[in-house]
């Protein structure tokens, strides 16, 4: 039992557990200090998550682009880079894929996967820029993305209003050829917006662990991450990794665009603010502690939280405000896993 507790793999198992459970106490805690019941509170909170049919549709339906773009940011970091630039790569994503969906008319078996593929291609390009500054010139790739978070939001509200543009804000519809929208999944979650987005999203999590853990190329990534010195001294090209990990984890961050784009919208609105998903993402990585499956819960997680919010305030009168503090509790408890890690320990060390 000793050796279980010792082992990195299981404390890293447990620490996003721990960081979840003790996110949800010091929630419930500042319920109390506010005046409101936190088990009147936590009961409305996960009825809106999984009680009803259509509860559940929404929190897959909110997991659908959280899973993408957390797999978007782990990828990165287990190259050893810090993508904070997946919001950028998923705005642009999602206009390609609704370029795609809108200007071309063609069968169901071409025009979705072609749309996915635009919007991979766009995520990978904005990821492919940031790659090449820091392999070639040394520029952190934190700087890059963030810079470029902007530039994507701004350019893509003037291509809608340029080129797309439908009125209400927002550019045309996509062709329904075009569209994961599910009449058959609607009707079994009571109407809810879930579509066929979650599959795509659970083969990214399969292609991320596939590639990382069962191929040559993602050993390279993966050492470069590690070391980039000893792996250019064993004869890697450190710059043309780099370049390829940044442009794959784009890739996903524009598929994860792709999914509101087709999926829960059929368009895109002009945004004048960040949708969030990208900046979520991050969070869905540290929970998930960067593996595929960690990903999938964390972002099953943080969806129904953020799907449910309004219905604690609805039922419980809590400020949906809550929700958000619960969330940046479980990221602070995550990254102080040191002092989780020092509990497991001692428990370990009394258990002799």
């Amino acid at each position: 039992m000793n050796k279980f507790l010792k082992s990195d793999r299981t404390i890293n198992m447990i620490i996003p557990v721990f960081a979840a459970i003790l996110g949800l106490v010091a929630g419930a805690i500042i319920m109390l200090l506010g005046g409101y019941d936190p088990a009147y509170g936590y009961e409305a909170l996960f009825n809106g998550m999984i009680g009803s049919p259509k509860a559940i549709g929404e929190t897959i339906r909110a997991m659908t682009p959280l899973i993408l773009a957390g797999i978007a940011v782990a990828f990165a970091f287990k190259t050893g880079l810090f993508n904070i630039g997946v919001e950028g790569q998923l705005l642009v994503g999602w206009l390609s894929a609704v370029w795609v969906g809108y200007a071309f008319e063609l069968p169901t078996m071409i025009h979705i996967p072609l749309a996915i593929l635009a919007a991979a291609v766009a995520g990978g390009i904005w990821g492919f820029i940031p790659g090449l500054l820091k392999a070639r010139f040394k520029v952190h790739e934190v700087i890059v993305t963030i810079m470029m978070n902007y530039i994507a939001l701004y350019t893509t509200s003037a291509i809608i209003r340029e080129f797309l543009y439908a009125g209400n804000e927002k550019s045309h519809n996509i062709h329904e050829s075009a569209s994961l929208a599910s009449p058959m999944l609607a009707s079994l979650t009571n109407n809810s917006r879930l579509h066929y987005g979650i599959i795509f999203a659970f083969i990214a999590a399969i292609v991320m662990w596939f590639l990382l853990n069962k191929t040559t190329k993602g050993f390279e990534l993966k050492a470069v991450g590690f070391n980039q010195h000893a792996s250019h001294y064993a004869g890697m090209n450190v710059e043309r990794n780099i370049i390829l990990s940044m442009a794959i984890s784009g890739a996903f961050a524009g598929v994860a665009g792709a999914m509101e784009g087709l999926g829960t919208f059929g368009y895109m609105n002009t945004l004048s603010a960040f949708t969030g998903t990208g900046f979520d993402g991050i969070a869905v990585a540290l929970l998930g502690a960067n593996s595929a499956f960690g990903i999938i819960l964390a972002a099953f997680l943080f969806g129904g939280l953020k799907t449910a919010a309004p219905q604690m305030n609805f039922m419980a009168d809590v400020p949906s405000e809550l929700v958000e503090i619960v969330i940046a509790l479980i990221i602070l408890f995550v990254a102080s896993s040191y002092i989780i890690r020092w509990f497991v320990m001692r428990l370990s060390k009394e258990g002799k």
